[in-house]
């Protein structure tokens, strides 16, 4: 029996609410800070280095393997196998964190990658159901819902992790975050329609993701028509990694130079949840009447100042100060980035350009880690350098964003 359209679109985004449990306490708050600290040790930058290094080689996993996959999303037919599958690997890998304690790296590394790269490859699944559950005219109205209901999956995953947290039971923390991601995935897992029968083999589907994700990148590389899509790519790619590293060590960052404890990260991370979808929607009119460039600019400098901000504080208070203003410029960025690529894709190609370019998001979030990582290693554990080093890559993106000569209002304005 096929399921109501409404039904559909419930399931699917309830997945979202289930895989923002592993976003929130597995790449975002409790295990980074664990891993770092208490697994590894990080009176010298060792933590740091070990977590960067694990950040980083997933995400290389995850770019090479993506247009693989979306050739197997797109044309194979075992969509919905592999999303379960893949979705099955990520929440055992987040429930065997359970069992790494203070010395097994090696352990811990392995869980970590683990748990990313099939995290992100049943995201690509999940991602590619969109245009097959949602009409054309409601496919920014469902997105939409998908992320709201996500930050309603963190929210529910810091305050499932809080008592565990203060009690020190971090193993459970972990446990948690597991359980809610199985449980709020079954809905998808039964709802969520079959691929056609018709399927071409695996071989033929892969062969297939490689060769159109290959045919996109010469076509954005070569032709002169997509020269502004080019600049705000290579550009996005450079600004992507510092806000992917930022929220990668954030969370190390409190708790070894600042002595935040794991309560205080959770409650931290909240706010930041807020101020995010503030700041999105504060964004958003001036996003289309001033247009992104403006917005994804001022919002570059405001990250730039985060991270200068940073290397300043000395006092938890001032610290919370500042993940204010990252979280308000992190919704701004993340929307206006969207909206700007939006303004360059010819029209009937969505699907295909906003594949690259998630594609370059993914990529956007290897060499950052690195840089944190191997600066506070060098430097006998001084994170506050490796933050300004990151800030680099804010200011390296400003710089190749103002060369992009597009990203203007997105509507019409009358003048008064």
């Amino acid at each position: 029996m096929q399921a109501s359209p409404r039904r559909t679109i419930a399931a699917w985004t309830l997945y979202d609410f289930a895989n923002s449990s592993f976003a929130a306490i597995i790449q975002a708050t409790i295990w980074p800070a664990y891993y770092a600290n208490l697994v590894v040790g990080n009176a010298e930058g060792r933590g740091d280095f070990w977590w960067g290094l694990a950040v980083s080689s997933a995400m290389v996993l995850v770019a090479l393997t993506s247009p693989l996959l979306g050739g197997i999303a797109d044309h194979a037919g075992v969509r919905k196998p592999f999303l379960v599958w893949f979705t099955v690997a990520a929440v055992a890998a987040t429930a065997l964190m359970a069992t790494v304690g203070p010395g097994m790296v090696g352990w811990g590394f392995a869980l970590a990658v683990a748990g990313i790269v099939t995290y992100e490859a049943a995201f690509v699944y999940y991602n590619s159901y969109l245009p097959r559950i949602a009409a054309p005219d409601a496919l920014g109205r469902v997105s939409a819902a998908g992320f709201a209901v996500g930050y309603a999956g963190s929210l529910v995953a810091f305050l499932a992790a809080f008592p565990f947290a203060a009690a020190k039971a971090y193993w459970a923390c972990f446990l948690a975050s597991a359980a809610l991601f199985a449980v709020f995935s079954i809905p998808a897992f039964v709802i969520l329609p079959p691929d056609a029968r018709h399927p071409v083999p695996l071989r033929v589907a892969v062969a297939r993701g490689v060769r159109e994700t290959l045919a996109t990148l010469r076509e954005i590389a070569r032709l002169p028509e997509r020269a502004q899509m080019r600049r705000f790519l290579v550009s996005y790619l450079v600004y992507e990694d510092g806000v992917n590293t930022v929220i990668t060590f954030s969370a190390v960052f409190a708790a070894k130079t600042l002595g935040f404890s794991f309560t205080e990260i959770i409650a931290l991370f909240m706010t930041v949840q807020v101020t995010a979808l503030l700041g999105a929607a504060a964004w958003a009119r001036p996003t289309d009447t001033r247009g992104p460039k403006l917005v994804v600019s001022v919002t570059l400098v405001q990250w730039a100042a985060v991270t200068v901000l940073a290397y300043f504080v000395q006092e938890k208070w001032q610290f919370w100060a500042v993940a204010v203003l990252a979280g308000s410029g992190l919704g701004a960025i993340q929307a206006a980035s969207r909206t700007f690529m939006a303004t360059l894709v010819p029209g009937g190609r969505e699907a295909e350009f906003f594949g690259f370019y998630s594609l370059v998001g993914k990529t956007g979030a290897i060499l950052g880690p690195l840089v944190f990582g191997a600066v506070s290693a060098a430097l006998r554990g001084n994170q506050r350098a490796a933050i300004v080093a990151v800030g680099l890559f804010f200011a390296v993106g400003f710089i190749l964003l103002r060369r992009v000569r597009a990203g203007g209002p997105t509507v019409v304005t009358r003048a008064a």
